[in-house]
Order: C-alpha cells, then sequence, then structure tokens
C-alpha cells in the first residue's frame, strides 16, 4: 500500500485481551485488532483467547469489515518448536489478516510451511534504522511494527528510504522498562520469563529500601530491594555517585503527534495494552480515532483530547521517543500506580424500558453527580436527577460495585450499543489533590 495516495488513511490498531475487548474496539472506531495466539504470544497470562474462540473473532472481524493480527511473538526454546508448524496451521487456517512475529527462526518456518500468509514484524525485533527496516522487506515481510525508540525524525527517514513497505508504531500505552520489551526482571524476581509470556509486570511491584548493615569486620552489606509482599525475595540496588535508578516509566501518549504520522505515511497507529480494561479499550479508541480523522480532514490537533486522557488512569504521560526529552520526563520518581481525574462508575447493561437503562455499578455516584455518557457515536454530559433500583425502589446513591440501578440517559441509546455505553464521573478528589 503506498502512503503516498492522495486517499491515504493510517489504521488505528488496538488491543485485545479477549472477544469482549475486541468488539468494544470495533465499536469505538478501531480498524483492526490483534490478540495473542494461546501458546506462542507474550500475553499467554490475561488472555482469553483459545483455539476454540480465536477463529469465531476472525471471522467475525471480518464480517465487519475489520482486520484481526494474530500475535506470535515469544522467542522459543527448542522445545516449543516441537510442535510449532502442526500447532500454527490450525492458526493459519483461521485466515489472520497478519501473525505478528519477532523470532528470525519462526519466521523461516512460517514461510516454508505458510508462504501465502502474511507476516508483520513485531517491535520485539527492535527496528530501529533503515537498513533494517530494507532487510526485512527483503525477507518478505509485509510490515514492520518499528521500534519504541525510535524519534519522529528517524521515522521520517525510514519512510523515505524504504517507502514501499507498511510501517506501524505505538503511540500510547505503557512503556517497557528495557529495550522494546526485552525485560529481565520479572524472571530475576518472581522466576517467571516475560519473554516467554509470563511477565508479572515486577517493573510495577511496591519496592521498598532495606538499610545496608556493618557486619563484623566493619564491610556493609549492600543495599537491598523487595516487595513488601515477598520479603524473602531481595535484590541488589547498586547506586554510584549520581544516585539510584529504578525504571519506572511514565505512559506513552503520542496523540499530539498523530499529524505528524499521518503526514509522514505512517500506516498503522498502535494502542498498547491486552490486558486493560474495556473501559480503557473504548476511551483510547475513541481519543485516537478522533485524532486521525482530523489529522485526514486538514484540521489542527485539538487540545481537548489530552484532556480526555489525561482523565483516564495512568502514570503520569510522556511523549516517549518521538521528541528527545530528559530522563526525568520519561520516569516518575514519585509514584508506581496509576491515577486519574476521572472515575468509571457504570456501564450500561439492558434496557428497562420507558426510555431507562440498567446500569451495572463499577463505583458508588449519586443523584446530583455530573456524569458523562460515553457512547460508541458520541459522549453526552448530563446530571444526574433521579435513580431506582431494578425493582424501581428509589434510590439516592448507587453504592459501589455489584449492584444494578436504573436512570435516564440525556440520549437514546441503540440497543445494538447499549454493552458499549460507559458512565463516567469526574473524580475531584483526585483532581484537587
Amino acid at each position: 500500500m503506498s502512503a503516498s495516495a492522495a486517499n491515504f488513511r493510517p489504521e488505528l490498531l488496538c488491543p485485545a485481551g479477549s472477544p469482549e475487548a475486541m468488539r468494544m474496539a470495533f465499536a469505538y472506531g478501531a480498524d483492526a485488532v490483534y490478540a495473542g495466539e494461546p501458546r506462542y504470544s507474550l500475553r499467554v497470562r490475561n488472555n482469553s483467547f483459545t483455539l476454540d474462540n480465536l477463529g469465531d473473532c476472525i471471522e467475525e472481524a471480518h464480517q465487519r469489515g475489520k482486520r484481526f493480527y494474530v500475535v506470535v511473538n515469544i522467542a522459543p526454546h527448542n522445545t516449543k518448536l516441537t510442535r510449532f508448524v502442526e500447532h500454527m496451521r490450525t492458526i493459519v487456517d483461521m485466515q489472520p489478516d497478519a501473525l505478528i512475529v519477532s523470532d528470525p527462526g519462526v519466521v523461516m518456518l512460517l514461510q516454508e510451511h505458510f508462504p501465502e500468509q502474511p507476516l508483520h514484524l513485531s517491535v520485539q525485533a527492535n527496528t530501529i534504522n533503515w537498513a533494517a527496516l530494507k532487510f526485512w522487506q527483503k525477507q518478505g515481510i509485509e510490515r514492520v511494527i518499528l521500534s519504541r525508540e525510535l524519534g519522529l525524525k528517524e521515522i521520517a527517514e525510514m519512510r523515505q528510504q524504504v517507502p514501499d513497505i507498511e510501517v506501524e508504531v505505538f503511540v500510547h500505552g505503557a512503556l517497557c522498562m528495557a529495550y522494546s520489551g526485552r525485560c529481565l526482571l520479572s524472571g530475576y524476581m518472581n522466576k517467571r520469563d516475560p519473554n516467554q509470556g509470563a511477565c508479572t509486570n515486577a517493573c510495577r511491584w511496591g519496592y521498598e529500601v532495606h538499610e545496608a548493615k556493618e557486619n563484623a569486620v566493619g564491610q556493609y552489606d549492600p543495599v537491598l530491594l523487595g516487595d513488601p509482599k515477598k520479603p524473602q525475595d531481595l535484590m541488589l540496588l547498586d547506586e554510584d555517585q549520581h544516585g539510584s535508578y529504578i525504571m519506572n516509566s511514565k505512559d506513552l501518549r503520542a496523540v499530539e503527534y498523530v499529524n505528524d504520522l499521518v503526514k509522514m505515511g505512517v500506516h498503522s497507529l498502535k494502542i498498547e495494552g491486552r490486558t486493560k480494561s474495556d473501559y480503557y479499550i473504548a476511551r483510547t479508541a475513541q481519543v485516537y480515532r478522533q485524532a486521525i480523522d482530523d489529522a485526514v480532514a486538514g484540521k489542527p490537533f485539538n487540545p481537548a483530547l489530552l484532556n480526555d486522557l489525561e482523565g483516564m488512569a495512568n502514570r503520569g504521560f510522556t511523549a516517549g521517543f518521538l521528541q528527545r526529552h530528559t530522563p526525568q520526563d520519561l520516569q516518575n520518581y514519585e509514584r508506581s500506580h496509576s491515577e486519574g481525574q476521572h472515575l468509571l462508575v457504570g456501564q450500561l447493561c439492558h434496557a428497562h424500558g420507558d426510555g431507562r437503562y440498567q446500569v451495572a455499578v463499577k463505583n458508588g455516584f449519586a443523584i446530583g453527580d455530573e456524569l458523562l455518557l460515553m457512547t460508541p457515536n458520541g459522549n453526552h454530559r448530563f446530571q444526574l436527577a433521579d435513580m431506582t433500583s431494578i425493582r424501581d425502589e428509589a434510590m439516592i446513591r448507587a453504592p459501589g460495585s455489584g449492584y444494578t440501578v436504573v436512570l435516564n440517559t440525556p440520549v437514546a441509546i441503540d440497543e445494538k450499543d447499549i454493552p458499549y455505553c460507559f458512565l463516567v464521573k469526574e473524580n475531584l478528589a483526585r483532581k484537587a489533590a
């Protein structure tokens, strides 16, 4: 596909950790989703796709006119190659639009046995220069997902040097602590290899520093770092004259650079988060859909989109390496947990009748609250004036998760859209803090 075409429109690619997440992404504007293969992806945990439902979801995506990419991006040991071709034959027969791969041996085996299957090169392959891009093009790769460590100027140069291959760029989500996801910390701390799909997100643990103590011969034991939940598992914390460094990256947010990426001819803009909630999928897809549509239409960037993303739970935001920053801009030294100015309080589940809808409560809210109704067709702010139980008993407050309430919405909701609608409240306490 030529990016120079006048009607060029990049793909919005969203994560899908479950069939429900896939449908949510499509409802809010995604052109394609990527999902983990149940044995050979880096998300074997928190992945609801199986050999039983994967084919049905691929077919459903195609019926919607959407694309479905299957991730096969681990670096397999010999034992995992024993039945690899047999296993992948089942996947290929499901007709995914592409397989996302990283290991050269996997590329070779797939091309030998399934030469017609399109392959996309994973970010795990760390493609950071135009020569590597050209190399993979010669190997028959259809699309290369560029390393997260690239700046805008580098991406533009790669597009100029190798214009006839598709490229994909991450624009939102978690940033890994090592080069494009090659993390050793989970394996070291918890004996679960992230490069084999078993990451425990050890880089997000709540670590404590244990004081160095002087021993009998007057020497000091090294400073130890550990998770309070695992006091028996301590690791060395080395320091130098400049201080101690703990990897704790902010979240990537590049919505303000969508216009630049569109002008360069980047074929796919990718959101990270196969383990994220359906609300995260919906909100990010909605925002980046708008950013892409505005860029294609020649409209200037809308700063309100920054606020929409800021309201979601986050660890602070950075543009990553798209623009060069000082380390302080990339790292969050104050907290590792997520905070946000908006709180998801409910998700619509059924039409109750008389223009009212049943809402599955996620967090507490009450009469008089200013709420945002998120729908696939747009967002609507309103003040909650009345609310009842499902037995039509008047309620002043929805206490929290586990309850179902009934309320009026500011607009009528199409029945097919009901499961994809959310209620959001601005979290004033966090905002004030």
